[in-house]
């Protein structure tokens, strides 16, 4: 039993380690281990070594973060082959608000979960009397991911019409209108909305619809409200089965009743979330 002591400490005295350490741990078993983690776990213990550092860069971790269609998204959101990105730099590329169709649509990944999320701006909405500057205006902002919405100053017939056509993975997802009741503005640094032309949404509901190119139709009413807020109005729910082809989604907001005007309403933008995420927009 003394040899066998006497052995050890001889072996620490020439420098082997008396048990293993996480330097000798496979980075294969690391990378096993991380297909199991979320994103920002494996970028967090990527830190720990240069061995999971390693480990955390194996394309066969990142592919099952990604989306099942993250090639047709490489194409067409970032333009690149998909094959000239390892798979952690695709991850991360993806979870960046990406622009596309000339700037008026923006993309982009949950970090944690790999949820796709989609915003539509008011530039690329249909909107009644949108061109005419006695009804409509569009102002510059900086509480707009596309620093600019389209202002409503008075107008008799409302109605706000947009289409996307896009190859969402699968799931369920949720449709808003991102609007605000009033113009809001910065004035000696401090937020401030003016609600002066705020008239005529408290008469009638505004209606929301939504309708698929696969059969799905959904449908909503609601009467606008708490004016100097960005709210989301839910306009309905969509599901994608399968990520074979694009789905078209057709989308609407309107108040046509001509016995009154309505005015002061701000239109920001279209938002599609993964159904789970609703509460984030509450």
């Amino acid at each position: 039993m003394g040899a066998g002591v006497s052995g050890l400490g001889a072996d620490a005295q020439r420098g082997f380690p008396l048990k293993p350490g996480l330097d000798d741990v496979p980075e294969s078993c690391i990378s096993s281990i991380f297909m199991y983690l979320d994103p920002p776990e494996i970028c967090k213990l990527a830190s720990l070594n240069r061995v999971f550092r390693g480990a955390s860069l194996a394309d066969f971790v990142w592919e099952t973060k990604l989306p099942p269609n993250y090639r047709y998204l490489v194409l067409k959101v970032l333009g690149q082959s998909p094959e000239s990105l390892s798979k952690k730099e695709t991850y991360a590329r993806l979870c960046r608000p990406n622009r596309f169709d000339g700037g008026t649509k923006e993309v982009w990944l949950d970090k944690s979960s790999g949820k796709l999320c989609l915003s539509i701006s008011a530039n690329a909405l249909k909107i009644t009397g949108i061109d005419d500057r006695r009804y409509w205006n569009h102002i510059p902002t900086e509480e707009s991911r596309f620093d600019t919405v389209a202002y409503l100053q008075q107008i008799w017939w409302f109605e706000v019409v947009g289409e996307l056509e896009f190859e969402f993975p699968p799931g369920t997802y949720s449709l808003f209108f991102r609007l605000q009741l009033g113009k809001a503005s910065k004035r000696f640094g401090r937020r401030v909305c003016n609600l002066d032309q705020v008239h005529g949404w408290n008469i009638k509901p505004v209606r929301f619809q939504l309708s698929t190119s696969n059969g799905q139709q959904a449908s909503s009413e609601c009467y606008l409200y708490e004016p100097g807020k960005w709210v989301h109005y839910h306009v309905g729910d969509f599901v994608i089965e399968n990520s074979n082809s694009p789905t078209k989604i057709k989308f609407s907001m309107m108040q046509i009743d001509c016995t009154h005007t309505k005015g002061g309403l701000s239109v920001d933008s279209v938002l599609t979330y993964p159904s789970e995420f609703r509460q984030r927009l509450k």
